[in-house]
């Protein structure tokens, strides 16, 4: 099976405006921001979706928001708001199927219900 193209930014095959990287994740700017912020933050290895977590993953799916917390403040949005999304499956949203979390602010983000 290819390799996602969240696999190949991680390694570095494809070009971001990386934010971070150690061992376990990655963050970088999406290519097509919905807000002034807008970075994603991906676990190195490859889980298709939040559904395809593992108990032992745990640990690793709190590491993606203290990054998000970090991130944000080092962005200069903690203290006025923003938002983490994760999209899962088809219905969720989901198009890229390597789990992801959407850190999003910057401005003041409209209610996701209407």
């Amino acid at each position: 099976m290819e390799r996602c193209v969240f696999c190949r930014i991680i390694t570095g095959e494809l070009p971001s405006k990386q934010l971070y990287h150690d061992e376990h994740l990655t963050a970088f700017r999406d290519i097509h921001p919905v807000a002034p912020t807008h970075i994603l933050i991906v676990p190195n290895r490859h889980i298709a979706s939040l559904n395809e977590a593992a108990p032992e993953d745990e640990r690793l799916l709190g590491s993606m928001f203290t990054l998000a917390r970090q991130l944000a403040r080092q962005e200069g949005i903690a203290d006025e708001g923003y938002r983490l999304i994760v999209n899962t499956g088809g219905h969720g949203g989901q198009t890229i199927y390597h789990l992801h979390m959407h850190l999003i602010g910057g401005q003041r983000m409209r209610h996701p219900m209407g």
